[in-house]
């Protein structure tokens, strides 16, 4: 699992006081660069280096969030394909599980316009970090 804390900011708050929900979108994807790093550790975004594309993400909005205070990102990976990996995100604050959702990330050249392989020495890092809700204590079961 990666965590990541992000602080909410004034300009991510609604009419209702709550965290709009298009941010959570901005926050989830920032609690994936620590899977980014696995791929391409300075973050170099080039179509030399760069190798990831999004397919597909969703989100269930689970409960509110709010301005006062920090929000934790759990990034988790739930499954490692042959060109592609899923992971699950949740947001937590204050000790609640407020959205929970999944990305699937596709191994792509960039050059070529085409998907290619995961390298063994990346999946098995991206191994490293499967979800395991025996280990994780309160754990929602992943919206899968």
């Amino acid at each position: 699992m990666f965590s990541t804390t992000v602080s909410p900011r004034f300009g991510d708050v609604d009419v209702l006081g709550h965290i709009n929900n298009t941010v959570l979108a901005e926050w989830f994807e920032q609690g994936r660069n620590p899977l980014f790093r696995i791929f391409e550790p300075s973050l170099n975004f080039s179509p030399e280096t760069w190798s990831l594309i999004m397919a597909h993400t969703d989100y269930d909005f689970v409960g509110e969030l709010f301005f006062r205070y920090d929000v934790e990102i759990r990034t988790y990976i739930v499954r490692i394909g042959t060109k592609s990996f899923t992971c699950y995100q949740e947001a937590w604050q204050e000790g609640r599980l407020c959205t929970k959702g999944n990305a699937v990330v596709v191994h792509y050249d960039f050059k070529k316009k085409e998907t290619t392989p995961i390298p063994e020495d990346k999946k098995r890092l991206l191994a490293e970090h499967l979800y395991n809700p025996s280990a994780i204590p309160d754990k929602a079961a992943p919206a899968m």
